[in-house]
């Protein structure tokens, strides 16, 4: 059986690529150039393949086959420098996973922008991400299946809190809503009388509590998502994040409504963790990575309200 490429070879033969000369090359690596010719001679023979033109050439061109080898020796390396990156990570106490739990009312832009820092952050430290809402992101947290929870506060708790921003929950419904063609002020006689959609808690948290119910009527749902399609269709009207129906309220699919029991509710993201477990090197980067982003939308949300913390438990999806 013929020998298998070494590591060192395929670093050696992409540093040549790379620099575009075994001097080059030998320089980068710190290693005479003479070495680096040897290498490269070596990976050719135990390949039986030609990786190099050396002829009538000044400078050593890759050969068709030799520029398909490097794409293979490129990932070859990269998994190395993953396990290299992997080890010394856990010699200083990153952890090797994080699991963080998020609620679905969280700005999608803040998620995405987040996560995509803590990529290029921690390329070896995998993440296991839960999407929730209500008191779910607190029992996650508390349960152990959640290193983070990333979420609103649901009656009492003894998990360690950091306030990292908030959200502004609107009454809404669609242009043809019978509420939204009423005289504003709307009366709470008159928004009684309508269907409004809920979002359920599916924790044990609030069982048989309501916050910011005024309907005789309501439909219970367990997701946000479902609910705003069924607003933008009459079905019924309720609460969301102004986030998430900016665009709907710009282009007339909802209304914001104006009612006497109900405005715009300014709603606070908390951070969460165990009391008993402090934040390792990247979830503590992850707090800190969600309230700068955080600050930063709420900086431009439009209609964004005083400060005030609204009273415990508000954060249920009316």
């Amino acid at each position: 059986m013929q020998p298998n490429p070494t590591l060192d070879q395929l670093q050696i033969l992409v540093a040549v690529a790379e620099t575009g000369s075994f001097s080059a090359a030998g320089r980068k690596l710190n290693r005479a150039q003479s070495v680096i010719s040897y290498a490269i001679a070596n990976l050719e023979a135990q390949l039986g393949l030609k990786l190099f033109e050396r002829e009538g050439t000044r400078e050593p061109q890759l050969t068709d086959v030799g520029k398909a080898t490097l794409e293979d020796a490129r990932r070859m390396v990269g998994v190395l420098q993953r396990i290299r990156s992997r080890v010394d990570g856990y010699r200083q106490g990153l952890e090797a996973e994080v699991t963080l739990s998020v609620d679905v009312t969280l700005p999608s832009p803040v998620l995405v922008r987040v996560l995509k820092a803590f990529e290029t952050q921690f390329p070896a430290v995998t993440l296991r991400l839960h999407i929730g809402s209500l008191g779910l992101i607190l029992d996650h947290v508390v349960g152990g299946q959640a290193d983070l929870g990333i979420g609103g506060l649901l009656g009492e708790t003894d998990v360690n809190l950091l306030r990292i921003g908030f959200i502004s929950l609107v009454p809404a419904a669609a242009p043809e809503h019978p509420l939204a063609l009423l005289p504003r002020p709307v009366a709470l006689e008159d928004v009684r009388e309508h269907i409004q959609l809920v979002v359920s808690d599916q924790s044990e948290r609030t069982r048989g509590r309501d916050y910011g119910v005024f309907a005789y009527r309501t439909w219970r749902l367990t997701d946000v998502r479902t609910k705003h399609v069924l607003m933008r269709e009459g079905l019924g009207w309720g609460g969301l994040p102004r986030w998430l129906i900016a665009d709907d309220l710009a282009n007339g699919r909802l209304v914001e409504l104006d009612l006497e029991p109900y405005s715009e509710v300014r709603s606070p993201l908390y951070a969460m963790h165990r009391a008993d477990r402090s934040p390792k090197p990247a979830a503590a980067w992850l707090i800190d990575q969600f309230k700068r982003q955080l600050g930063c939308f709420n900086e431009f949300e439009p209609g964004e309200m005083p400060a005030k913390e609204p009273e415990t438990g508000r954060r249920s999806a009316p």
